[in-house]
């Protein structure tokens, strides 16, 4: 079956002209519509735009004009913005909003000639831990559709991993590549801060946001990266940096290569059954010739409190353009500000809500210093931290969650646990460090990943690490869907 293969072996068929670029469009498409109403791991779903780019792509190998990935079907988060097609950050604000251009990513996509299947599923404004915070209903997990799949990138992971897509885009802002990626048995890569593009998409906290590949492999996703990254003029933070090279990635070994493992990042608050995936890695590591060692890095403890400072204060200020005049959802109203109130409270949700006003307090007169001012000093520090530890490492080992995925609802009425499941992987966003999660193992038929965080603009070097270790534990699996 097609939506079995990897993105790779796909696109050497494709080359080979074994099948056609629309026959694995709706291949894809067709399990789309058989698992999406069990899943909800798609918002919008293109059907006729993505036969139109598998027809385009069939004309780039006809030619000999193909790139490695052409003709690769990739579902793409709902906050990347895609010409003429809607683009919602699953929130009644932009429910029917159709941007007019696309995103860098996105044109690079169509450009390599892979095809857009859709839009996927996402906490509001990539605002959550577990896509439960959305407009547009719940994403469940392939591997129990009663268990959450993470989040924000949740729709992304989900669909990764039942196969409705061999690629996909994520945004990860404290986490959210990555820990969806643990939840769902998949592998999901945040590049370097700047390596790629945030132009187009829609923003949340722009110090911290970063776009990156969800795929079943690591293989995939660095060819995936290549794909999307490299510098553009359009983007402020973009680094003046080529792409990343991914025909390095397969040549990764974890012979003399030496791992940290943060003692905070092991501690009773952990689940049971990802230190024993994580133990188990580290023995798998040692017996391929790796050394790993316990570090302390003491400012983890302040990430999530720090994060949640940082990313609200500047989300407070990205959103403020969704007024209803020029963006966003427009109500009614007796006057100028009544109408502005009613537009945002109609359009927002409960968390986004929340979190724009936690960010105004924060930035608010007199309380800037104390707050955001504060919180900036502490993310200085741990980053000069981490990279103090990396001098002497090649990249810190710890698990991406602290649990395994959860039933939907359950952390409902506790807004901390589902803020502490970013615990591992918010010090990558502090400093900008590229940070990769792949599968560790099972546990009681549950997915548990392992992160693996590199040196800064190393991104080649961090997804060979990755890869070797991929081949070390052997932990593929596949969930238990038709």
């Amino acid at each position: 079956m097609l939506a079995d293969l990897s993105a790779k072996t796909l696109a050497g068929k494709l080359a080979a002209k074994e099948i056609s670029c629309r026959e694995a469009a709706l291949e894809h498409l067709s399990r789309i519509a058989r698992l999406n109403s069990e899943l909800n791991a798609f918002i919008t779903v293109c059907e006729q735009e993505c036969l139109s780019q598998a027809d385009a792509a069939q004309a780039l190998i006809d030619s000999g004009d193909a790139g490695p990935l052409t003709g690769v079907p990739i579902a793409l988060k709902d906050n990347i913005s895609t010409r003429d097609i809607r683009t919602t950050c699953a929130s009644n604000m932009l429910r029917s909003y159709i941007p007019p251009y696309d995103a860098t990513v996105a044109e690079k996509l169509k450009a390599e000639g892979l095809v857009v299947l859709g839009k996927t599923n996402m906490d509001e404004f990539a605002m959550g831990g577990s896509t439960e915070t959305g407009a547009f209903g719940v994403c469940h997990n392939p591997w129990a559709p009663s268990r959450s799949a993470g989040g924000s990138s949740g729709g992304s992971a989900a669909a990764v991993s039942a196969g409705m897509a061999p690629l996909a885009l994520g945004s990860d802002t404290g986490g959210s590549i990555r820990q969806p990626a643990s939840l769902c048995g998949v592998v999901g890569f945040k590049p370097t801060y700047g390596r790629c593009s945030r132009f187009g998409l829609v923003a949340f906290a722009s110090s911290l946001d970063q776009i990156g590949p969800i795929a079943r492999s690591v293989e995939d996703a660095a060819w995936c990266a290549q794909a999307i990254t490299g510098h553009d003029r359009r983007e402020a933070t973009s680094l003046p940096l080529p792409p990343i090279d991914a025909s390095r990635v397969s040549q990764g070994s974890l012979k003399g290569k030496r791992f940290g493992v943060p003692k905070q990042l092991t501690g009773e608050s952990f689940a049971p059954a990802v230190i024993a995936v994580l133990e188990s890695a580290i023995k798998a590591f040692e017996s391929a010739g790796a050394s790993v060692e316990e570090i302390d890095l003491p400012t983890i403890a302040y990430g999530v409190t720090t994060y949640y400072i940082i990313a609200p204060a500047e989300a407070s200020s990205n959103l403020a353009r969704f007024d209803g005049v020029r963006f966003g959802h427009r109500a009614e109203g007796k006057d100028h500000i009544h109408f502005v109130e009613r537009s945002r409270a109609e359009g927002f949700g409960h968390e986004v809500k929340m979190r724009v006003l936690i960010g105004t307090y924060a930035l608010s007169a007199g309380y800037y210093d104390a707050y955001y001012g504060k919180a900036t000093q502490v993310r200085a520090r741990m980053a000069a931290e981490f990279d103090q530890a990396l001098r002497g490492l090649d990249a810190i080992l710890s698990p991406t969650c602290p649990i395994t995925a959860f039933e939907l609802g359950s952390l409902s009425d506790d807004p901390l646990a589902i803020k502490l499941l970013d615990y591992c992987a918010i010090p990558a966003n502090m400093g900008g460090f590229p940070a990769i999660s792949i599968p560790g193992g099972l546990s009681e038929g549950l997915p548990v990943g392992l992160q693996l965080l590199g040196k800064r603009t190393q991104d080649e070097a961090l997804l060979a690490l990755a890869f070797a270790a991929e081949q070390s534990l052997g932990a593929t699996a596949k969930p238990p869907v038709a």
